[in-house]
């Protein structure tokens, strides 16, 4: 029985329910009067049902797609502005006991190089994660209790945010690792992390079973109840996500949106970012062996149809995809983006060669951080390295109520201004740096309150000066 504030897996995600919501999109993909009713509510910004949403990711009238494409791009504006927020990923470990079919990192995979940084290792990798001007990471490492403890993650931690190199500073580390208990989410937020994120993968619980056939992964239930122990744990910021291709994109969307349900229906609070992966080439998996792959057009329309149904949350996008993708979803709902990135452990500092290559995906999109920040911001946007919500509590309920209401912007571009100037000052080529201060000059004028524009073109010349992590 489907009960969105229910703590079952099972009953929060429930396949019943998810069948019947499919089988209602279907039959009112066309109804012109329903799907303008859904997109009179859209517009209200307060988000969608999955049912609701589900419709117009199943609507076939050419017309109102467009409508829903440009609502996407208007909510987004209208959260985020023109912000894009700047991350990389830190592999610390490959070794893992899972089973994951889709994964290169499987427990069976023999002749991947398993490697495992040291704390020194680690150390020299966020220098040089520094030295492009990256502020917050997101940690990633295989499932292993004996080379990968959760000791080993929380001294990790600890060791990256120490690292203080020329102007660098890692502000906020987010976490992506294996689905754990309350204690140990604990003893995550303890050590300072920001958000913690965890992909489903795939909602099917059938499918689930069978693309995780060993290791404790294969616990359906433990790992999909994961967000709620994390929030149990004191972690009031998780991420949600899907790996398009493995099951049909449909469902992975209607399972995904009654996820972000039950978060807030039970914790008041949905997810703070939800991603969007889709299967693609690794060692060892070949994404042709998934038969529910989706083109470039379904793919945009999936980004659109989360902002406009979940309008408050953050969207990530990674380097899995390319330049062109990445700048057609920019527009319809991403807000954040990873750049310069590296998916092997270790490689900041040296990039591995080819044939000992210990990455868990193939990076589609290679320019570096600095190219990355040109070019988004010649597309309009303002990239941010910004952590002040996190620094200064704003997290969780209060984060959200902010942002619902539309009163976070007054911190945000701000914030972004500053820490692009930053970004400018310390590590931009002299071209890039032409063009962040033209960003900088144009979006000053859109800061609406006489005080705060004033503090910021102070700070602007402090920064310039030397001054450095002014925030609002």
């Amino acid at each position: 029985m489907y009960d969105p504030k229910s703590r079952k897996a099972e009953e929060f995600i429930d396949h019943q329910e998810i069948l019947d919501t499919l089988a209602y999109a279907d039959a009112h993909k066309a109804d012109a009067a329903l799907i303008d009713s859904i997109l009179e509510k859209a517009r209200l910004r307060k988000g969608l049902s999955h049912r609701e949403a589900s419709v117009l990711l199943a609507c076939e009238l050419e017309d109102r797609n467009q409508q829903v494409y440009e609502l996407a791009r208007q909510i987004k504006k209208d959260f985020y502005g023109d912000r894009i927020v700047m991350f990389a990923p830190l592999y610390l470990s490959n070794y893992c006991v899972n089973g994951c079919l889709y994964c290169p990192y499987h427990a069976k995979n023999k002749h991947i190089p398993r490697k495992k940084l040291t704390q020194e290792e680690i150390r020299a990798e966020v220098i040089a994660l520094q030295d492009m001007g990256h502020k917050r990471l997101a940690l990633e490492a295989g499932e292993d209790p004996v080379h990968n403890p959760l000791e080993y993650i929380l001294e990790s931690i600890r060791t990256i945010y120490s690292i203080k190199h020329k102007n660098g500073a890692i502000r906020r580390v987010n976490v992506n690792i294996a689905a754990t208990t309350v204690e140990d989410y604990r003893r995550l937020k303890e050590a300072g992390i920001g958000t913690y994120i965890l992909f489903q993968e795939t909602y099917h619980k059938e499918s689930y079973q069978k693309l995780h056939p060993t290791g404790p992964k294969s616990d359906y239930a433990w790992h999909t109840e994961a967000h709620d122990r994390a929030m149990e744990g004191g972690i009031d910021d998780v991420g949600l996500g899907v790996l398009f291709g493995l099951e049909l994109y449909r469902y992975e969307f209607a399972g995904l949106l009654m996820h972000a349900e039950h978060l807030e229906a039970v914790f008041g609070v949905g997810p703070h970012t939800i991603s969007v992966p889709r299967v693609c080439p690794a060692d060892d998996i070949d994404p042709n062996a998934f038969d529910n792959g989706i083109a470039d057009e379904i793919f945009e329309k999936i980004v659109a149809c989360i902002r406009v149904a979940v309008p408050y949350t953050g969207m990530i996008i990674s380097t899995r995809e390319s330049q062109k993708v990445r700048q057609r979803v920019l527009e319809l709902g991403i807000s954040q983006i990873s750049g310069g990135s590296r998916t092997s452990v270790g490689g900041y500092v040296e990039k591995e060669p080819e044939e000992e290559s210990s990455a868990q995906f193939d990076v589609s999109d290679s320019r570096t951080l600095d190219e990355v920040v040109r070019w988004l911001m010649e597309l309009g946007y303002v990239p941010s390295f910004c952590t002040a919500c996190y620094r200064e509590g704003r997290t969780g309920d209060r984060f959200m109520s902010l942002c619902k209401a539309g009163q976070i912007q007054n911190c945000c571009l701000p914030n972004a201004l500053m820490t692009l100037k930053e970004y400018l000052e310390d590590y931009a080529a002299p071209e890039t740096k032409a063009v962040g201060e033209q960003v900088i000059a144009r979006q000053q004028e859109y800061i609406t309150n006489p005080r705060v524009k004033e503090i910021v073109a102070d700070r602007l010349v402090k920064i310039a000066q030397g001054e450095r992590d002014f925030r609002f």
